[in-house]
């Protein structure tokens, strides 16, 4: 921070020598970066801009013409102001050529009609211009203390966010890049006036710079991020411009906030994969040792010795033209970044529940991508009281679109994978499925399981075979979806109203459709039997091409 020419006139040193301002009157905000004193007119082209220029006049020419010239040259290199002891050269007043066109450039002229000492003004000046930023220094130096503080604690984003509105007197809003506020504090003001239309009067104010102040709002505004990813905006609304220290205060925040952000989604990021490494591990048998296992998990605060283990598996359900959905008969590919904020999900609601689990994405880049969830119970720990809590937080989270299915309780850590492919087993169908159970075990799933369990039996697929043969090999030689229309017809209850809907057909062109069925099956739909057989083939064919795929 740099002192003005209105700080300077008010100096002793100054005052003393009786200061009047002649010219450019309006500009005393100017800052003062330096004193030099000079005596001769060719000095433009020694100075860098904001100097304050002192001299006794003496060395000014007569002619109107050079002293214009020479208060243009001041002017266009950038000098705060112009300082004219009167006396020597000028008795009581300034050539009007000189004064004329100090306002004509906006140069504010300065004289002292009392004798001063230069050294004097030089010394005061630079004195305070070196304690001003002595004071910025420390100040600056204040920040990083308090915020580095905050960056060691872990401090929360709401947290941050109240310090710099402590530290600067103001209100301040974070705010994500939808303009949506993430926290916010009014600074002792009224939070619904602050935050009133906000988003409205957000999109309005676009610095051009990274950091910048926007003066018809008031708004003095820092992007945040890190690693060329910007997530949100810090903003302080102020009265007046920003002082320098307010613009180190809002950028050393935003540093603290994106370095935060960084540093948990870095530390989720390694603990989901270190459980899922662990987890991944003992599913493919490759500790020598179960006790190594069991090590490792308690490293991370998760203790498998002497404790009932269950399996979990949790997948986006498989919808429809949904971003879980899959070609029929295949297995849904689920982008990983859905699948890590499945995971995490999962890992905050098991903190949530008390529940100690392993949690991560196992197969990550395969087909068969899901969330993997070793659950830790103590001996009389209520499983059902358990899942259900879990996947009652989990739901909240992420709505209804993700299955939960489990395996059976286990007593050691070799008996871990078949819990776990039980509980995937049970997700393969479930995710197929209508249901809207909170979670999802074996029996829970009736004849779907039963066929799902089968479907690698040569009877079953010979009985697919034999019920559906001829409407699968009607559909690939003409490219027709009579196999699609039976299933809808079947799963609607044998409603034809309701099937014709759901296939988005007219009534009479979808009972045309079940017509071509029977002809080509040879079977009549409206008998009880043949439906029932058929509807068995069905569900038994979707898991047939499941395993396939």
């Amino acid at each position: 921070m740099l002192p003005t020419l209105a700080d300077v006139l008010q100096l002793d040193a100054v005052r003393r020598g009786q200061p009047h301002v002649v010219a450019g009157g309006d500009r005393l905000g100017n800052p003062v970066r330096w004193v030099h004193v000079a005596e001769v007119t060719d000095i433009a082209h020694l100075l860098h801009g904001g100097e304050l220029v002192l001299t006794t006049g003496i060395a000014l020419p007569d002619e109107p013409e050079r002293l214009r010239a020479y208060i243009a040259e001041l002017a266009e290199v950038g000098v705060s102001g112009l300082m004219v002891e009167l006396g020597r050269r000028y008795a009581s007043v300034l050539p009007p050529a000189l004064v004329a066109a100090a306002e004509e450039h906006g140069l504010p002229v300065v004289v002292l009609a009392h004798e001063p000492a230069f050294v004097d003004i030089t010394e005061s000046v630079h004195a305070r211009i070196l304690q001003d930023q002595m004071a910025e220094l420390r100040a600056s130096e204040q920040l990083h203390e308090i915020f580095t503080q905050l960056s060691v604690e872990g401090a929360s984003t709401d947290e941050v966010v109240r310090q710099v509105a402590a530290l600067g007197g103001h209100p301040v809003v974070l705010e994500n890049l939808a303009h949506q506020v993430l926290a916010a504090d009014a600074g002792g003001r009224d939070p619904a006036e602050l935050l009133s239309a906000w988003e409205t009067r957000s999109r309005a104010v676009r610095p051009e710079q990274r950091t910048g102040y926007d003066a018809a709002s008031g708004w003095l505004v820092t992007m945040v991020g890190a690693r060329g990813e910007d997530w949100g905006r810090l903003i302080i609304t102020c009265d007046d411009p920003p002082t320098p220290r307010e613009t180190v205060l809002v950028e050393r925040a935003a540093t603290t906030l994106a370095l935060g952000r960084l540093l948990d989604r870095h530390a989720e990021s390694v603990e989901r994969q270190a459980h899922g490494t662990i987890i991944s591990r003992i599913l493919a048998h490759s500790y020598s040792d179960p006790q190594e296992a069991a090590a490792r998990a308690r490293a991370l605060g998760v203790p498998l010795s002497g404790r009932r283990l269950l399996g979990v598996v949790l997948r986006p359900r498989t919808s429809p033209g949904g971003p879980a959905a899959a070609p029929p008969g295949r297995p849904a590919m689920v982008p990983p970044g859905e699948l890590g904020e499945l995971a995490e999900t999962a890992a905050t609601a098991c903190k949530d529940a008390r529940l100690a689990a392993l949690v991560g994405v196992l197969d990550e880049t395969g087909p068969h991508a899901r969330v993997g969830v070793l659950a830790s119970l103590p001996a009389r720990a209520d499983v059902e009281t358990a899942l259900a809590e879990v996947a009652t937080r989990i739901r909240k989270q992420s709505g209804d679109g993700t299955v939960m299915a489990t395996g059976s309780v286990v007593e050691s850590i070799r008996d871990v994978r078949r819990s776990f492919l039980e509980a995937e087993q049970v997700a393969d169908v479930a995710c197929r499925s209508s249901g809207g159970r909170l979670f999802y075990r074996l029996p829970d799933l009736r004849l779907r399981g039963l066929l799902h369990l089968m479907r690698d039996d040569a009877r079953l697929q010979t009985f697919v075979e034999r019920e559906l043969g001829p409407l699968l090999e009607y559909d690939a030689q003409r490219g027709a979806d009579l196999t699609r229309i039976l299933e809808l017809y079947l799963d609607a209850g044998r409603n034809k109203a309701v099937a014709a809907q759901q296939a988005h057909l007219s009534r009479p062109a979808f009972y045309e459709r079940l017509r071509r069925i029977e002809r080509v099956l040879d079977a009549d739909l409206d008998d009880v039997e043949s439906c029932v057989s058929l509807h068995v083939a069905l569900l038994a064919l979707s898991s047939v091409r499941w395993e396939r795929s």
